[in-house]
């Protein structure tokens, strides 16, 4: 998947510790400007992205689909990540910061995997906080 002119030339604007490679550049820039279209085509056909409380999103029309219901004024601020060389050319990602709504903010680990053409296969987003600080989030 190639980025857009505007995403590719925005995620120059992004920089996350350790991490270089355009398509999670570009999925936290597409994300942050609530361009979800852009985000769920940096997706493989059968990408899956897999929210928090969520099951498994299938495919770039259900991923862009969720996003604007769901993901609407949320910010992510990635701050550093590790990537590692999986089996059959496979790229494993994880890049630690923080998701921002209008009413908390929490500790998030975005994993993700790309294959061989560098698209999206999977994407899982885990929220790091202790199920008392997510009871006492959803309260307020």
């Amino acid at each position: 998947m190639v980025l857009s002119q505007s995403a590719a030339n925005t995620t120059q604007e992004l920089t996350i510790e350790g991490i270089t490679e355009p398509m999670i550049l570009g999925y936290f820039q597409t994300l942050n400007a609530g361009d979800f279209d852009a985000t769920a085509n940096l997706f493989a056909n059968d990408g899956v992205m897999h929210p928090p409380f969520e099951s498994g999103i299938i495919g770039s029309e259900a991923i862009a689909n969720y996003l604007k219901k769901e993901a609407l004024g949320i910010k992510a601020y990635p701050q550093q990540g590790i990537s590692e060389t999986l089996e059959e050319g496979l790229i494993q990602f994880q890049v630690r910061g923080k998701a921002q709504t209008s009413w908390c903010g929490v500790n998030v680990l975005w994993q993700f995997v790309l294959n061989q053409q560098r698209e999206i296969l999977y994407t899982k987003i885990k929220l790091l906080a202790s199920p008392q600080e997510l009871l006492k989030m959803q309260r307020n």
